[in-house]
């Protein structure tokens, strides 16, 4: 055998001992990677959901005026108050629900080439009117028809009610246990189908509650609270770290 053929199997050979020496390295690790996850248990994400409507109502409007000058504006702007609050009364509201915010105004002027000229066009007052109620239902029905209120005239910003659920801190407990238990009934399918056991809880970690419109997919990794509906869907989810026997 020449010196070069030599060289080229004693090569060969220190090659082929350093990956096996690495793929044993290697499988090494990976056994100790299994044994470790495995030393550390299960995490399973539980879920509970619950239906629920709500029964508070926030309901803000705007009553808004413009005229050549600002008393005039201030003046009709009360008179739109009046329209609106008359509207509310007449269709149910207590005057007791019904909060007025102060009269803000301030001048419009005019512009030029996007600059302002220095000129005063016109004065735009306005008004909040907020509303708060427990008839739901009631509020729902005023503010889809506010259109009639317009039609006579009077200018105001319907912002659109606001639903709330009052005893939302009431349903979390029972809706974290519900979650508590699909997170020990998903573990124990998972684990039982390896014929592992599932053991003691290790560590508990709640996630955020979500109320959505029903059937909505919205969420949020801070929360989700949707306002716009009376009817809402209430989630609450925990992520469990199981033993595993």
């Amino acid at each position: 055998m020449s010196e070069i053929e030599k060289t080229k199997s004693i090569t060969l050979i220190v090659a082929a001992t350093i990956v096996a020496i690495a793929m044993g390295l290697g499988l090494n690790q990976v056994g100790s990677g299994f044994a470790s996850r495995s030393n550390e248990g299960i995490t399973v994400t539980g879920s509970a959901r619950v239906d629920a409507k709500a029964d508070k109502a926030v309901w803000t409007l705007n009553a808004e005026q413009v005229a050549p000058t600002i008393s005039e504006s201030v003046r009709k702007v009360g008179i739109a108050t009046q329209a609106v609050t008359k509207y509310l009364t007449d269709g149910g509201v207590s005057s007791e629900s019904i909060e007025l915010g102060s009269v803000s105004a301030y001048p419009q002027e005019e512009y030029s080439n996007g600059n302002s000229t220095g000129r005063i066009l016109n004065y735009r007052a306005s008004r909040s009117i907020t509303v708060r109620s427990d008839d739901v239902e009631l509020i729902a029905k005023l503010s889809n028809g506010i259109g009639a209120l317009l039609e006579s005239g009077v200018s105001v910003t319907n912002y659109g009610p606001q639903f709330y659920v009052s005893q939302l801190s009431e349903l979390r407990p029972e809706l974290l246990k519900q979650a508590m238990e699909d997170a020990q009934v998903r573990a124990e399918a998972i684990v039982e189908a390896t014929g592992g056991k599932v053991g003691s809880v290790m560590s508990v970690r709640s996630g955020p509650f979500q109320v959505t419109s029903p059937d909505s997919v919205d969420i949020s990794s801070g929360g989700y609270y949707d306002t716009t509906t009376i009817d809402k869907t209430i989630t609450s989810t925990v992520s469990v770290m199981f033993n595993v026997d």
